[in-house]
């Protein structure tokens, strides 16, 4: 069982996601990072969204950034978009997270801002904890 999941949608997005997971490996929570290609993998990823037990991702992505709104449009569990810097100093990326159509929410943190986005799934999992108890 993960709590969260962590995907990049390149090998490339790798420095972004470990900014992310130094923050979570400081937490009681689990977490596992896949490299999975919104655009080059479609059903790959469609497969482990319905099979992973996460209960928050961290998409990360540059250029178009499609990975967070995919990933928000198959699943009601929350999705934290962490946009890079690949190109437009990252604005494109941000502004493709911030701008999903109505119903498919992303949350987005800043350009680049991997250590923002786990600081954002882990006050989504502790909200969730302090419900329960």
């Amino acid at each position: 069982m993960v709590d969260i999941s962590v995907i990049m949608g390149s090998e490339s997005d790798r420095s972004i996601a470990n900014r992310a997971t130094s923050v979570l490996e400081k937490s009681k929570y689990t977490y596992e990072v896949m490299v999975i290609s919104a655009h080059r993998n479609p059903e790959e990823l469609d497969s482990y969204i319905s099979s992973t037990d996460a209960k928050v991702f961290i998409a990360i992505a540059g250029l178009s950034a499609a990975l967070p709104g995919v990933v928000a449009s198959r699943t009601k569990r929350p999705v934290v978009g962490v946009p890079v810097s690949a190109k437009l100093g990252g604005l494109d990326a941000l502004l493709s997270m911030a701008q999903m159509p109505p119903g498919v929410p992303v949350g987005s943190v800043g350009i680049d801002n991997g250590a923002n986005g786990a600081y954002f799934a882990l006050r989504i999992l502790d909200l969730i904890d302090t419900i329960k108890a």
